[in-house]
């Protein structure tokens, strides 16, 4: 039988299925790694899982945190976001980057590496992997900009989502030095752009909007991370249907 997720993403009520197949196959199995690489380790994972925008990775990694605390025999998982890390809207307003020849303002393709503050994120990654208890940020869309402190990281097993954390690119690539295992997901292009105009439009633009700033920011990054990220520990292909499948 399917499993139904509801969850409060980022400020949005996001719903989820996941299939009985992969959740005793795929997210089960996953889970007692972990347990076992934390009990081997004896203290804080920190799991980084790297997706396309779109692709669901905040809502999967809710649900591996609500999955772990049904089974006794599994450590409890933390999930936690980079998406808290974004420059501030009032800071993408007003500074510029290139894109495509052209000199525009960072807010015109919010989401893109550029656009998050890196040695923020690496600090406090450093902060998080070293098992320090700290606050973390969170993002909310609807006020389009980071809260701080809005989570406190005390998990034994932590799973960082985020777009980049796998980014072989200048400043990023150290990211994956500071994870005990990566995840990787990836998915279609235009099963991706469906799902992002969809959640665009939900967060108060007209589709049209919507359309028009997946097809010239969010895909930009879609592509990035699906064509620029180092290879991962597991990865995980969601066709679709929204099914999950394991690539290696």
């Amino acid at each position: 039988m399917d499993r139904i997720f509801d969850k409060n993403i980022n400020g949005i009520d996001v719903r989820a299925t996941y299939s009985q197949e992969s959740i005793n196959n795929i997210f089960l199995p996953l889970l007692e790694h972990l347990t076992a690489l934390q009990k081997e380790k004896g203290s804080r994972v920190l799991v980084m899982l790297a997706a396309p925008p779109g692709a669901g990775k905040s809502t999967l990694c809710s649900f591996l945190e609500e999955l772990s605390k049904e089974r006794d025999e599994l450590c409890n998982v933390q999930a936690i976001g980079m998406d808290g890390f974004h420059r501030r809207q009032e800071y993408l307003l007003s500074h510029t980057t290139e894109r495509d020849g052209k000199t525009i303002k960072m807010v015109e393709i919010k989401g893109a590496p550029v656009t998050f503050d890196i040695d923020k994120l690496t600090e406090a990654v450093k902060t998080v992997a070293a098992g320090e208890n700290c606050g973390w940020p969170s993002y909310d869309r609807h006020l389009h900009n980071p809260v701080e402190d809005a989570i406190m990281v005390t998990g034994d097993i932590v799973i960082l989502e985020g777009n980049y954390l796998l980014l072989d690119e200048d400043g990023w690539r150290k990211l994956k030095e500071f994870a005990d295992y990566t995840i990787m997901i990836t998915a279609g292009e235009e099963f991706l752009r469906n799902r992002l105009i969809d959640r665009k439009a939900k967060s108060g633009n007209s589709l049209e909007k919507a359309t028009e700033f997946v097809d010239y920011s969010d895909m930009a990054n879609v592509r990035i991370c699906l064509n620029d990220s180092m290879t991962a520990d597991m990865t995980l292909a969601i066709d679709e249907s929204g099914e999950y499948s394991i690539k290696n």
